[in-house]
């Protein structure tokens, strides 16, 4: 009898690594936003604190932050200003026993607007702004 050689098997593959995450999983990474995606984001968050407070600004803090430096630039400055105005508006709202709290929530109301559409044309323009008379709460 004559031995048939036999075919040299083929190596075996790498093991499987990890399944990727299925998209819009909160596992997957996140991509960057475009430069006019980040200043589209900064500007509304900041036309936001206008008409809800300090909740668009938390909202895109939370969820912008990891997207580019310049929408977390200005969210965090957003966030900072719309918390201390907060702060003015409780003390403000306390001190409506005495007259002088009136003066203080229509302060706090004007500088919020002012303010904050100072600041959206700073993010649109794609520049850098702080607030004035903030206490930096987050960075």
């Amino acid at each position: 009898m004559t031995d048939v050689p036999t075919p040299p098997t083929p190596p075996t593959p790498p093991p499987p690594g990890p399944p990727a995450p299925p998209p819009g999983s909160p596992y997957q990474q996140s991509q960057p936003l475009s430069p006019a995606d980040e200043k589209l984001w900064a500007t509304l968050v900041h036309i936001g604190g206008i008409f809800f407070n300090f909740i668009p600004a938390l909202l895109g803090y939370l969820l912008l932050k990891d997207k580019g430096p310049f929408v977390r630039a200005h969210t965090a400055t957003a966030l900072n200003f719309q918390l201390t105005m907060l702060i003015a508006s409780i003390v403000g709202g306390i001190l409506t026993i005495v007259i002088i709290g009136i003066f203080i929530l229509a302060a706090v109301g004007v500088l919020i607007i002012v303010f904050s559409i100072i600041a959206a044309i700073k993010a649109n323009q794609g520049q850098p702004y702080t607030y004035p008379l903030s206490i930096k709460f987050v960075s």
